[in-house]
């Protein structure tokens, strides 16, 4: 079986659609299972689809307001870097409605919804692969796979928007009676869990690059600091979640091909930014491109 496996990372995907582009057009790779975290989890249902145009759509023209229906910060540019700060406003009017969270990401549900149609989650529910989405349960401290197969359409819907709700930032989930957030926070890239289905080859797709090239800036207030602490802890999981992988690979003689993002793409992949999004995506599909032609001549 060989598997497709996208990290978390915010607008980042737009570079994993690119990646996921060429692995499944050019070299016409056959996956037999995809399974996504977070940004990752939007990708996975489209391209078991093939339909990565319309996946490449959305990526290349979302925005905040296609995320946010509260947002929690502005988006303040100076000397050519984007930081945020707190929209004071919206956060304290969300803690009045009684909302645990500083920001709301219904949009994103109805972004979703729109864009994986009820008749597209049946097909692939008939079509016999498997598609899976990582989510965090908070209340019983545990990381939990949702897959396709197992829910109905507004369910599953629910389980692929849970899966990217950066929580506080964003929306936090309840149902019966335990809370649920972004999967990243417990698995940032689900290799173990590709192979504990059964995946003898996985493909995994990952948002930061291989080696640590970044240098955080100073946080500029409380809630940049918030955000870098966040993608500090976030960095350490992901980190984890590929030692493990590689660990439990090969006690299972399977085989992973990684590609990790060459260059860091942005420090902050709450904001999205269309500009840069259409160019990540087709940064990953010309890295993807350059890497298997390199293996190619270097296995001739």
């Amino acid at each position: 079986m060989r598997a497709l496996v996208i990290s978390g990372g915010g607008s980042k995907g737009a570079f994993a659609g690119g990646v996921a582009q060429y692995l499944i057009e050019d070299l016409k790779r056959q996956y037999q299972l995809f399974i996504g975290t977070s940004t990752g989890s939007l990708l996975v249902s489209h391209l078991a689809l093939s339909k990565i145009d319309k996946i490449k759509r959305v990526y290349t023209n979302v925005s905040n307001d296609s995320i946010f229906n509260v947002c929690p910060f502005v988006i303040k540019k100076k000397h050519g870097v984007q930081n945020i700060g707190i929209k004071h406003l919206s956060v304290v009017l969300n803690f009045i409605r009684g909302s645990k969270t500083f920001g709301e990401s219904y949009n994103l549900r109805e972004l979703i919804k729109e864009t994986l149609t009820k008749n597209e989650f049946l097909e692939l529910k008939n079509s016999g692969l498997d598609i899976v989405v990582t989510v965090s349960n908070l209340s019983l401290n545990q990381v939990e796979y949702k897959a396709l197969k197992e829910f109905d359409y507004l369910e599953f819907i629910d389980w692929i928007w849970v899966s990217c709700n950066y929580t506080p930032f964003m929306s936090l989930y309840k149902i019966n009676g335990c809370e649920y957030a972004d999967g990243g926070m417990g698995n940032m890239v689900p290799i173990e869990e590709a192979i504990r289905r059964g995946a003898k080859e996985v493909d995994a797709i990952i948002l930061q690059t291989e080696t640590t090239l970044l240098n955080r800036m100073p946080s500029k207030n409380p809630f940049s600091l918030i955000t870098n602490m966040f993608g500090f802890m976030l960095d350490r999981i992901e980190s984890q979640n590929i030692k493990i992988g590689k660990f439990v690979a090969s006690h299972n003689n399977a085989i992973i091909n990684f590609y990790y993002a060459p260059t860091v793409l942005t420090t902050n992949s709450l904001i999205f930014d269309k500009e840069k999004m259409t160019e990540w995506w087709q940064d990953g599909y010309n890295f993807a491109k350059f890497k298997n032609e390199e293996l190619s001549q270097l296995e001739s």
